[in-house]
This record gives C-alpha cells, structure tokens and sequence, in this order.
C-alpha cells in the first residue's frame, strides 16, 4: 500500500509484487508474468487447492493447511481462525517445533466453521475481530451445532481489556489469550486444552487468569 501515492508521479520500487511472490510462495503457490514491449505486464498467481477446499468443496487463498504428512502418527489438530497473515504465520512458526500437532488455518470465520465441521480439530483458535463475522458470533454458532459443540475454543485476540477477557471467557470461550502472544502462555493454553501433560506447564486455570 502507497498510503494514498498510488496515483502519483513517483514510480514504485517493485517492493510489492516481492512480497505477494513470497506469500504465493507460503502457500504453496507460484507467481507467473508475460510482458509485451512497448504495451506492458500481466502477472497472474496459481494456487493449489487445499485438503480441506477439496474436501468441502470450495477453494480459496484463505485456507492452507500445515504440517500434513500421509501415514504419520495420530496429530492433535488445531485449527486457527485469523484474517492476519504476520499472525498466521508466528502461530505457524511457534508450532513448527511440536511435530506432535497439526494446524490449519482459515482467513475468515465462515470458512473456518465450515473446516471445523470437516475436520472435527481438537481445539479452535479463535480471533475476534474478522471480516463479515465476528469471532464471538462464530463460537455462537459453534456452540449451537452438535456436530462442533464439542470443540475446544480459545480466543486468540488484540481485545485486552479486563473487560474483554471476562466477556469472552462468560460467552463461552475456553481459555482467552491476547496479543502481542505471551508464547510460554500460548503453549502452555494449548497443552491444558489438549490435556497434554508436561512437566513445564501450570495448569490450564492458570493461563487462563488475565
């Protein structure tokens, strides 16, 4: 974003088509350009279709899955729902050493319920503020579905005020963290609603507390 010099004089630096190839590139994508002297570029992106999109039947660069190997050991599946991809990508990397769990992400709350009844994941990350739905109505209807209700649903979310931790936590959320991720804390809420013991890790009650 040119922050409003779109329509300027002064030429870009090139710096934004360098990083949509790097995010093409994360999700297993390729950007492709045919250029024509004199008339000018045309730059495409190819995606490929997730497990998840397939299995639903729909397809987008919202969903992506990580972390999938064929004939693995039993994965506890976490499923994040976040339209940020610098947070996408640091729960990514924060997850990246437990070869023991499995994440999928979708980029708005509409298709992550529509992956949760899929995928049935151990547990659901949730951000608050999405696009078209917000978190909070998405744990509603969670909750409301027999097929979902069963799922553990944190709130991984800016939304830091005391105020907002007890909303939240009321509403029905299992465990509430907030950004910027504590991820000793992070951890140690993913081990407790997974009921994964180890040695280093309070109680889930604990990481609860704001």
């Amino acid at each position: 974003n040119r922050l409003g010099q779109e329509a300027g004089t002064e030429d870009g630096t090139g710096i934004g088509l360098v990083v949509t190839r790097r995010l093409a590139e994360l999700m297993g994508g390729e950007v492709g350009v045919a250029s024509t002297v004199g008339e000018g570029s045309e730059f495409w992106i190819d995606l490929k279709p997730s497990d998840a999109a397939a299995a639903s039947g729909t397809a987008g660069p919202n969903v992506r899955t990580a972390g999938r190997a064929a004939g693995s050991a039993h994965k506890n599946t976490i499923l994040y729902i976040e339209d940020n991809p610098a947070n996408l990508k640091l729960v990514q990397e924060i997850l990246r050493s437990r070869p023991d769990l499995e994440l999928l992400t979708a980029g708005d709350a509409s298709t992550g319920i529509a992956l949760a009844h899929v995928h049935d994941p151990d547990m659901i990350l949730m951000d608050i503020n999405l696009p078209g739905m917000r978190g909070d109505e998405a744990l509603r209807r969670l909750r409301a579905d027999p097929g979902s209700a069963h799922i553990p649903v944190v709130a991984l979310t800016a939304n830091a005020m005391p105020r907002d931790v007890t909303h939240g936590l009321e509403m029905g959320f299992d465990a509430y963290l907030t950004k910027p991720i504590d991820i000793g804390d992070f951890l140690r809420t993913v081990d407790g609603t997974l009921g994964i013991g180890r040695a280093d890790n309070p109680p889930l009650e604990a990481a609860k507390e704001p």
